[in-house]
């Protein structure tokens, strides 16, 4: 960082300390020296891992030091966090009257609001308190904190402790409240159910030590958290309990809580946190993970980082950069790796099923066998524990085995791979599910003959004191090959494959596949390392990607809906939505808001059911129709709450579901404007929250990316109804109706349907009916679009009736299309009837079209939007219409029905019938090896196809019993196939039948 010149804040911090300053440092700081608060401790208890006050001014020599004591804890809810979460609760009142406040003009928007709190807070902790903020941060956002240890403490050891200071019975309802918090309360006088810390509030309020706020100094707290997270057992924990309970009042107690369980919801992110602090703040937490770096390097915000302060260090974890998703093609995603003539190659890796993992290395004489090493994974949990700190560290899974792992003259080092498990006796990879128990069993036994760690090493991002993160990865990687020598099944340089062209990459992918690996990732050599992103520099590939949204999307679930039958009673099928990104969120907008996506019932078990009940019981709440949660949840519709639940959840108190589908597409039955088509249950992914699931803006940008090749080929207005531009339809909904000065002769409600379009009226409308030039350029107007007087503009669309001068001109020229008024009436008309819904332009048909022009060639696409006797695809047919139709038909019809393809159409049309029990495996065609015959008939009575031969090209599975010896015979027989078929075991389908519908296949999978 820039040293130059000192600054206001060098010369506060230059200022003498008083004398509770000192105290409060040396009590927070120098953990071993003066415990002064926790009597009944020993030694033996206080925190350990940490470093000395000396330690920390020889690391940090420029630390800053408070002047003065740190705030009391109470100021922490006081001035920062009530004051946000009230920002964050919707304003009352009428919408327009909540425009203005008194005579200042516009209110506040809630993002400067919530900007401004923060400033506020600093701004006095920097005046009254000094520059050491790192007290306060660790309370503020203390899931970031990665110097206090895990305090190993949840809800239920919380209530126990509560109901022993508070000398509560533990057969009262108070008790029985806290030991059962997701319940409702006993005697439905809770309103917190579900909310441990707002459970516990209302048990305190009762029996509080304190009504007002207490003393203790936010370094007070601090120093009894230090002495929590290594408190093991609750006759340690009990004493500092009750130091709480006696110094704090039931808010405080309240907070404290939430801080211990690290759920804090204050109604900012830390990201807001971060960027209020310093400008560099979350840049420098991703590159070291460490909030003590934040507050002491970035104190002066008038400092930026600089140089190698803004890469990243040794042992300290950073945030890795990580793939992008599968692209619609090979084509479009070998354009993304940038390649030129001169060097016109892009890597291939194989994609590996284990745990992303960082290794630091140093040399250290200290450190028994001389190098000392840290792991950490992508979630920044440190693994050395488990796989060894030295090179004799006898307790270690890996490090033991690494002596002949660096090469002469590498005194430290960064790698970035993936820890897999391997299976020396078959010589292949297993499933990362059994990773750690591989890990502890190497540990215990290294001689084992059992799976073991494998470290696989695809990138050196730092060497000899010299970071390497700006270096491409041709040249990281040539420092990886001199740096690192591979030991057996221990620790290896993954291989990567040189390779120019798109179509290269299919016969790799199926290699993969019949090798039985998970997919490929290509990398662009000639990138530089990012931190923390996720861009087209990387790229993953799996083999189920080859279809439209063909990886699961991770959804969170707003709300269920219950069964029948034997599921009667219970919920089983839920509806998911898409978060709503805070970018879009507006004053009053819930932090949790979601738009309703889709419904899924489909693949679920009995177990997946009684575990989504486990994790949600008693946080589900009954949909009142007159009182709908629309703070939290949107449907579509609006008020008339399409596909309704019975029953919703806030998404914080949900479940993350991943879902497969076979494609999406536009629906206004759900409030994002879109649905999914056959929605699948893939697996419920505990390992994530409501904030990591997918968003309206992440769909969006994936629906944009395969709609992208789409655009390219297809007429702008002609081939179909096309759906408005996301932002500018979001933007319509927000301006419809509150512009209703526009007064045309056209009787009808305004609509948006011609947003976006130019037109030159060039005649009059002749028929159905006669509309004047005028009357026409204002039916666009107030529909949204432009009226200009120029036809050059190759954009515009052409509007005549009438074969005048200037329009036979056009017509003799035969470049541009002429569309008949007719076109624009239907439009308005269609939009009217569609009013609530999404605005959509209809399709040109035949009728509309005044002159086609040959250099487009688009006749067939307009015939193609209506049927062989002229009805319309997309517009609503008139009852003078249908009988002008009726007329056009032949009297008689054949009547011969093919089921098959009947049943192909309704797929297509998106009704499919494989939700009903005998039709869940129309569509599957299954090559049989030696299975039960009762499993032969279920799959046929259910829909399913039989193949003769393993060499039909139309097989989509592959059902095999457990340890078939002839698997690797099928494996390698299908798979240079275009189109791979699923293997399966025969439970796929006779589970399938216990539970009426189609299971996913990869819980069967073999190979």
């Amino acid at each position: 960082m820039a040293d130059d010149d000192t600054t206001e804040f060098d010369m506060v911090d230059a200022a003498v300390q008083d004398e509770t300053a000192v105290k409060e440092e040396h009590m927070m700081y120098g953990h071993g020296k003066s415990h002064h608060i926790v009597r009944r401790r020993t030694l033996t208890d206080l925190p350990k891992g940490g470093m000395t006050e000396e330690e920390l001014s020889e690391k940090y020599p420029t630390r800053p030091h408070n002047h003065s004591k740190t705030l009391p804890f109470s100021e922490l809810y006081l001035t920062l966090f009530n004051p946000l979460k009230e920002n964050t609760k919707k304003p009352t009142g009428p919408a327009v009257a909540r425009k203005k406040v008194g005579p200042h003009g516009m209110r506040k928007a809630p993002n400067d609001i919530r900007r401004s709190i923060i400033d506020r807070f600093i701004a006095r902790w920097r005046k009254e308190v000094g520059n050491d903020i790192y007290p306060a941060f660790r309370l503020i956002v203390p899931e970031k904190d990665r110097d206090r240890a895990m305090y190993g403490i949840k809800e239920l050891t919380i209530a126990k402790l509560l109901i022993s200071v508070m000398k509560i019975d533990k057969n009262s309802e108070d008790a029985q409240n806290l030991l059962h918090w997701k319940l409702p309360g006993a005697k439905a006088s809770s309103v917190m159910a579900g909310d441990f810390a707002g459970r516990c509030f209302e048990v305190i309020s009762k029996r509080p030590m304190r009504t007002t706020p207490g003393e203790m100094t936010i370094a007070e707290v601090n120093e009894l958290l230090d002495h929590l997270s290594v408190a093991q057992k609750e006759e340690n924990q009990r004493p500092i309990m009750e130091q709480f309970y006696t110094k704090m009042n039931a808010e405080e107690l309240t907070w404290l809580i939430r801080m211990i369980l690290r759920q804090m919801k204050v109604g900012a992110t830390e990201k807001t946190i971060f960027d209020n602090w310093h400008p560099d703040a979350e840049n420098l937490f991703n590159i070291s993970s460490s909030l003590r770096r934040v507050c002491w390097e970035l104190y002066d915000p008038q400092v930026r980082l600089e140089g190698d302060s803004k890469g990243i260090n040794l042992m300290q974890c950073f945030q890795p950069q990580l793939a992008a998703f599968q692209m619609r093609s090979m084509e479009q995603m070998v354009a993304r790796m940038n390649a030129t003539e001169e060097d016109p190659v892009f890597y291939v890796e194989e994609k590996l099923d284990g745990e992303r993992m960082q290794l630091h290395m140093v040399e250290d004489n200290d450190n028994s066998g001389g190098k000392r090493f840290r792991f950490w994974s992508r979630k920044a949990k440190d693994y050395t524990y488990l796989y060894g700190n030295g090179l004799e560290d006898d307790n270690a899974a890996l490090t033991r085995h690494l002596k002949e792992a660096f090469a002469d003259g590498v005194r430290n080092i960064i790698l970035d791979g993936e820890m897999i498990t391997w299976d020396p006796k078959e010589d292949t990879i297993v499933g990362f599910g059994t990773l750690k128990t591989a890990a502890i069993s190497e540990q215990e036994n290294p001689f084992s003959t059992g799976n073991r760690p494998l470290y696989r090493v695809f990138d050196c991002l730092y060497l000899n004191d010299r970071d390497l993160t700006r270096y491409t990865l041709r040249d990281r990687r040539k420092a990886l090959r001199q740096a690192v020598n591979n030991v057996h099944r221990r620790i290896e340089i993954h291989e990567v494959i040189e390779r120019k062209e798109a179509s290269e990459i299919d016969p790799l992918l199926r290699e993969v596949v019949a090798t039985r690996g998970e997919g490929l990732v290509l990398k662009n050599p000639r990138s530089s390392y990012k931190l923390n992103m996720r861009n087209d520099d990387w790229i993953k590939v799996k083999p189920e990607y080859m279809t439209e949204f063909g990886e699961a999307l991770d959804c969170i679930v707003v709300g269920g809906y219950y069964g029948s039958g034997k599921r009667g009673g219970k919920l089983s099928s839920y509806m998911c939505a898409l978060r709503l990104d805070e970018e879009w969120h507006t004053a009053g907008t819930h932090p949790q808001k979601c738009y309703s996506f889709f419904k899924v019932g489909g693949g679920f078990k009995a177990g997946d059911y009684a575990q989504i009940r486990h994790l949600t019981d008693g946080k589900w709440h009954d949909w009142d129709p007159k009182k709908p949660p629309t703070e939290v949840i949107e449907l579509g519709g609006g008020d008339r709450q399409y596909e309704r639940p019975d029953q919703w959840i806030y998404p914080a108190d949900s479940v993350v579901l991943s879902v497969k589908a076979a494609n999406a597409g536009g629906s206004d039955q759900f409030r994002v404007g879109g649905t999914l088509r056959f929605p699948r249950f893939k697996k419920l992914r505990t390992d994530k929250d409501w904030k990591s699931a997918l968003s309206v803006q992440e769909f969006f940008a994936l629906r944009k990316q395969i709609d992208e090749e789409k655009e390219e080929k297809q007429f702008k207005i002609d081939d179909e109804r096309r759906k408005r531009n996301t932002r500018k339809r979001k933007r319509s909904v927000i301006i419809q109706g509150q512009e209703e000065d526009l007064k045309t002769p056209y009787a009808g409600p305004a609509t948006k349907v011609f947003e976006g379009l130019s037109f030159c009226i060039m005649t009059e409308a002749l028929a159905p009916i006669k509309k004047s030039k005028i009357e026409l350029e204002q039916i666009v107007k107030a529909n949204g679009g432009l009226a200009v007087a120029s036809e050059k503009d190759e954009n515009t669309i052409i509007i005549a009736d009438r074969n005048l001068v200037k329009v036979a001109s056009l017509k003799k020229k035969d470049q541009q299309n002429l569309v008949r008024p007719s076109w624009l009436l239907d439009c308005v008309k269609q939009s009217e009837i569609d009013i609530g819904r999404p605005s959509y332009l209809l399709p040109f048909e035949p009728q509309h079209m005044f002159h086609t022009a040959a250099v487009d060639d688009i006749s067939g696409n307009i015939e193609g939007n209506v049927d062989e006797y002229g009805d319309s695809y997309a517009r609503d047919v008139t009852p003078e219409g249908l009988l002008d139709l009726f007329k056009k038909m032949p009297a008689k019809f054949e009547d011969d029905v093919d089921g098959a393809e009947f049943l192909d159409q309704l797929n297509e049309h998106g009704h499919g019938v494989d939700a009903m029990p005998g039709f869940m495996f129309h569509g599957v065609k299954a090559y049989i090896d030696d299975v039960p015959a009762e499993v032969v008939r279920l799959l046929s009575f259910a829909g399913g196809e039989v193949a003769e031969s393993i060499d039909d090209h139309g097989v989509t599975h592959v059902i095999v019993v457990q340890n078939s010896p002839r698997l690797d015979n099928i494996q390698k027989t299908v798979s240079s196939r275009k189109k791979l078929p699923r293997i399966v075991t025969p439970s796929w389908v006779s589970d399938s039948w216990v539970e009426k519908t189609r299971l996913d296949e990869e819980r069967y999978a073999r190979g």
